[in-house]
């Protein structure tokens, strides 16, 4: 796929410095530009490269004036990182503008679908779906019996929506997630063994989520796991039954939350975070990477350790941490004086 200068400052509002009639069908990092390449300079520290890059087109912020000549086609913008961006996005949205059914593909004749839909080869849509405009469902990806799927969602390879389940607009989830699992409900018996707690809620996306590539949310025992509008989760994390993430709330790679915690609005927990089940995490909550939570959380705080606690105090309680040899050392001599006087 190729622009020309022209197309693209057509898109982003831009100025044309240089020729509007090159063309580019890659990107690239504006130190390794090569001929056909767009590039783009927003860090001053880059500034050097504008002047040897090979890139047939750099965009740049538009109150850049080189200082030496340079061989580059100019697109000058406002915010050129802003600009590359909606580029990046504006592409984005054009490889993705998938359409049509694939075969062999499985279909349910009671589902509902539009014309715009886009159905990958080896998919499976089960009975009673409901599919809205412009769903992209990828090749090797599952649909299960009653599922609604809101608009502009799409399913990407090897996803997996169990029965039951709404997905709400403009959502994504990627290669490998599984929405609606069975949740961990086992009950224990006379002889030491384990019986199956039936699982017969389901999974509630909201409208603009994104679930990472091998994330796993569990259907609830009754009721419904729900992640609220906004919610970005990032590959493999474990949300368990019956657990609520609040909007806007951001989650990094390999946490776990367990049944049926409530997380509040606008957190950003970091990876490998653990938080047992039943407890309700506030608003604006930050908790720091690997730490593990047992507590409720009130809004605002912002933790760490295992077991967490004030992020302030951690730091302090750090610095005595890793000085503990030079303590211990300290006291061992001084035993050993007080003992020399005795």
């Amino acid at each position: 796929m190729k622009f020309t200068a022209e197309q693209i400052a057509g898109i982003l509002e831009g100025t044309v410095v240089g020729d509007p009639k090159i063309e580019v069908f890659k990107l690239s990092k504006i130190e390794e530009g090569t001929l056909g390449s767009l590039t783009f300079l927003s860090n001053l520290k880059y500034t050097p490269y504008i002047y040897t890059t090979e890139a047939s087109i750099t965009i740049v912020n538009d109150k850049f004036v080189p200082e030496k000549p340079i061989s580059t086609t100019l697109i000058k913008v406002e915010d050129a990182y802003e600009g590359f961006s909606k580029l990046l996005e504006y592409y984005d949205r054009i490889k993705a503008n998938k359409s049509g059914i694939e075969q062999p593909s499985f279909i349910s004749e009671s589902t509902k679908i539009s014309d715009s839909i886009y159905v990958g080869a080896f998919a499976y849509i089960g009975s009673n779906v409901e599919l809205g405009d412009n769903v992209k469902i990828y090749p090797n990806a599952y649909v299960g019996d009653n599922v609604k799927i809101g608009a502009n969602t799409t399913i990407f390879p090897g996803g997996k929506v169990y029965s039951d389940c709404i997905i709400g607009e403009n959502c994504v989830v990627n290669s490998g997630a599984i929405i609606g699992a069975d949740g961990f409900g086992f009950a224990p018996n006379k002889d030491g063994g384990y019986s199956k707690i039936p699982q017969i809620g389901n999974v509630i996306l909201e409208d603009y989520v994104d679930v990472g590539a091998g994330t796993t949310i569990d259907r609830a025992t009754m009721g419904s796991t729900i992640i609220r509008s906004g919610v970005k989760l990032d590959n493999q994390i474990q949300i368990a039954h019956n657990v609520e993430v609040g909007k806007n709330t951001v989650i990094a790679a390999q946490s776990g939350v367990a049944g049926s915690t409530k997380i509040g609005e606008h957190c950003q927990i970091g990876g490998q975070v653990g938080i047992v089940g039943h407890l309700t995490i506030g608003n604006n909550v930050k908790i720091q990477a690997q730490s593990g939570i047992g507590r409720n959380v009130k809004d605002n705080e912002v933790l760490q350790g295992s077991p967490a606690f004030g992020y302030g105090d951690f730091n302090k309680s750090y610095v005595y941490f890793k000085n503990l040899p030079k303590l211990a050392k300290t006291i061992n001599e001084l035993e050993k004086k007080v003992d020399g006087n005795n």
